[in-house]
């Protein structure tokens, strides 16, 4: 491969007269290691136009690896790359396409500078892990970190230097598509995952090739569009804002995430991708955060549909005064920003910034010692898909799985039972793998069916499909079609439940119903398999329903009638394996929610962490508080809420003194005990409740959890630490520590708490 070094070559510009003055300057500087000198030294070589094309980034496909372009679209961005108006590119993966763009830039360029290569890496790459939501109930942080890691792996070697991942958006709302992308509901636990999920992607250093930059998004306020109406209308407070929203994208940035993505949507009437608020006062100036901030597709030309930018030249102008680095696909940049500058010459001083934001992450990526490092075949063919990355994948789906109901113990399964296995997703080899694929094989995952008949023998099994789930092409860029009137499969999937022990129905939604774009207002069982379900259950009570989906589903028939429900979710390319595995009884469930199931869609959005009202219940008869008539508060199922196939004992409950200091720390313990029969891992869960605030606080924060393994009849002590960390939050825009009552809750779950007290003094 052809070795060309950029910043080598810049410097052969510096030793033929161009700049000499940096000559000295740039021979004694430590290129190793002050990425800042050298992208000083880059960017004063770089014309206006030079600096702009670096803060342009297109998608673009296999077409531009050379010259000969069949359209005036693709001549145009071909044109537009190899004379280094493009910055960073993506969708172009494996490691021969990426080489060969890269090389066009390298050979045709003035400047040389490399091209970025970036792809939605969201949860895994050709090897497909849990979709996010459902592996944040594992609440293993080691385990996402290392799911990432081998994510990052697999795409690097694909010659790939950046994902956009994690998205950390907080939301409350399961009508909201993308709540798969994220980690539920709770601004603390999104904010570890974060943490975790960004130190799997960018290891110790990103001059790693193994390892790639990482992207915090949406910054910020996504998960709270109004209806969970994806791409909607925001609008949150300067409480939920500061309290809830902000706090993982506060850890993404302490923790040296690479990479910012702004939201699509506006934030009090300002669209995110113009707000100097969200980007240039709290992101780059008070969290001093000294990565990129890059536009979502398209968001920069959307802000004329927000009707907040006139045209393309007023949002150019509107998105990089308020710190947007990098545009990704609107052309507000390249088109524009020239002539605003000649018309707002301090705008030259941002575009400086920003072009030396992303100079400094190729450096940091080594792109410019080697520009070729991460297109390398042999390790792509030696890691994609690697065998010990589909047994992590299996571990990460087992651990995922939560228990929602488990009636008379039916679980786990006697292996002699003559077994029905029914449903439209019981066969299918393609939804395991979720809606952010990367580039998964299609149909590559193991079905329910196929680790059914692995784990329990073929002669065991019966398998009808029931009923058809969709109609037509299940893909990323199409609606998606639900049959709601063809149940010609009932009849068949009837008799097979009439002649077997127990019917293992797989139900929920195809991959591409949950994702970006696919928001639902009902989010029951989609088409006719509630009816397939209760025809079934007519038959043969004996149900174990396996749901798998990327959102909270509403069953409250379903939990009225069904002995057993499992929350498979899309669980990746071992999916069948996992669920068949704890079907049995060789792995025992343990994963928690971290989303709360609503009785009906009409309570969402429903959260844990709620107010508490003036009016937050009645006694009696009363009717002047806060509630529906038709149904009560409560969710179906909890946040922090799972099941297992033990039992776990709770007690010693004790904190180590009733008064604090704001510099001391306050020791909770409690003792668990597995009581039950099986082996099983508990999360202990820790929650903070403010008693009283100069800001109404929740009722409820999770402040602390512990993931623990007991053999029957083992106990261990937990410990948790409170300091003064879990008892501020922000009032406006200061983080404050106010003195007053607090109470400490321990337990598996949000709703399943003991209470203890303590004061804190100031």
């Amino acid at each position: 491969m052809n070795n060309i070094k950029p910043y080598f070559f810049l410097v052969s510009f510096l030793l033929s007269g161009l700049l000499s003055s940096c000559q000295v300057k740039l021979n004694t500087v430590n290129a190793k290691n002050d990425f800042s000198y050298r992208a000083d030294s880059v960017l004063s070589l770089m014309t206006l136009k030079e600096k702009i094309g670096q803060l342009n980034q297109y998608s673009i496909g296999s077409e531009m690896t050379g010259p000969n372009q069949t359209n005036e679209y693709s001549k145009q961005r071909y044109e537009q790359l190899i004379k280094g108006d493009v910055g960073s590119v993506l969708n172009l993966t494996g490691a021969e396409n990426t080489y060969l763009v890269q090389k066009q830039v390298m050979e045709n360029s003035r400047l040389k500078i490399p091209l970025m290569f970036a792809y939605d890496v969201i949860h895994g790459f050709r090897t497909m892990f849990p979709i996010p939501l459902a592996e944040s109930c594992s609440w293993d942080l080691e385990l996402m970190e290392k799911t990432a890691k081998i994510a990052a792996a697999e795409a690097s070697a694909s010659g790939l230097h950046w994902t956009f991942a994690p998205m950390v958006d907080v939301s409350r709302d399961a009508r909201w598509g993308r709540v798969m992308e994220g980690a539920g509901e709770d601004p603390f636990l999104g904010s570890r995952i974060a943490e975790a999920r960004i130190n799997g992607f960018q290891g110790k250093s990103l001059d790693d090739v193994s390892t790639i930059a990482a992207c915090a998004k949406h910054f910020a306020g996504y998960g709270f569009v109004e209806s969970g109406k994806d791409y909607n209308s925001v609008n949150v407070g300067n409480n939920t804002l500061m309290n809830m929203v902000l706090p993982p994208f506060e850890a993404a940035a302490a923790c040296n995430v690479a990479t910012f993505m702004n939201a699509f949507n506006d934030i009090d009437g300002v669209p995110a991708t113009a707000s100097n608020f969200l980007v240039r006062e709290i992101l780059k100036d008070q969290w001093e955060f000294e990565g990129l901030v890059v536009s979502d597709w398209g968001s920069i030309s959307e802000m004329i549909n927000h009707r907040y930018s006139k045209n393309l030249n007023q949002a150019a102008l509107h998105a990089i005064d308020a710190g947007c680095d990098i545009d990704m696909e609107s052309q507000a940049y390249i088109k524009h920003l020239e002539e605003l500058v000649k018309e707002n010459p301090y705008l030259e001083s941002l575009i400086d910034d920003a072009a030396k934001r992303v100079l400094l992450l190729k450096f940091k990526l080594g792109l410019f010692d080697d520009p070729y490092g991460y297109s390398n075949e042999q390790r792509e063919s030696e890691l994609v898909g690697k065998e010990e990355h589909l047994d992590l994948a299996e571990e990460a789906a087992l651990k995922s799985i939560v228990l929602l109901k488990n009636e008379n113990e039916v679980l786990p399964l006697d292996k002699k039972l003559k077994l029905a296995v029914i449903g439209p997703l019981a066969a299918d080899n393609d939804s395991p793998l979720g809606n952010w694929r990367a580039t998964a094989i299609s149909n590559s995952a193991i079905s329910l069916l196929e680790g059914m008949e692995n784990e329990f023998g073929k002669s065991q099994v019966t398998y009808a499909k029931g009923c058809e789930l969709s109609i037509g092409n299940n893909n990323f860029f199409e609606e998606l079609v639900i049959n709601k009137t063809d149940t010609t499969g009932f009849a068949e999937a009837i008799s097979v439940a009439e002649t077997n022990d127990v019917v293992i129905m797989a139900l929920g939604e195809p991959a591409y119903m949950s994702g970006e774009g696919r928001s639902r207002s009902q989010i029951g069982l989609p088409g006719v398999q509630l009816q397939l379900l209760k025809e079934i259950y007519n038959v043969n009570k004996n149900i174990v329903l396996v749901l798998m989906n990327g959102r909270p589903m509403t069953l409250s028939w379903e939990n009225d009638y069904i002995p057993v429900i499992l929350e498979a979710w899309h669980l990746g390319s071992k999916a069948g394996s996992a669920i068949a595995k704890t079907i049995s009884g060789k792995s025992n469930p343990s994963g928690k929610l971290t989303m709360s199931f609503p009785k009906n869609v009409g309570q969402l959005p429903i959260y844990y962490n709620k107010k508490n009202t003036g009016r937050p219940s009645a006694a009696g008869n009363q009717v002047f508080y806060s509630h529906h008539t038709d149904v009560d508060n409560d969710p179906l199922f909890p946040f922090g809420f799972g099941l297992s196939y033990t039992k776990f004992n709770y007690s010693d409950f004790k904190i180590s003194k009733n008064e604090m200091k704001l510099s001391d720390t306050i020791t909770v313990s409690v003792k668990v005990q597995n009581v039950g029969d099986f082996s099983g891992d508990e999360i202990v869960q820790m929650y903070v409740s403010d008693e009283f605030a100069s800001i109404s606080p929740p009722v409820l924060s999770l402040k602390g959890f512990d993931r623990v393994s007991l053999n029957p009849n083992e106990s261990k002590l937990i410990e948790f630490y409170i300091t003064k960390e879990q008892l501020g939050f922000y009032k406006f825009n200061e983080k404050v520590y106010e003195p007053g009552t607090f109470k400490i809750g321990v337990g598996p779950n949000s709703s399943e708490l003991k209470f203890l007290s303590f004061e804190l003094l100031n």
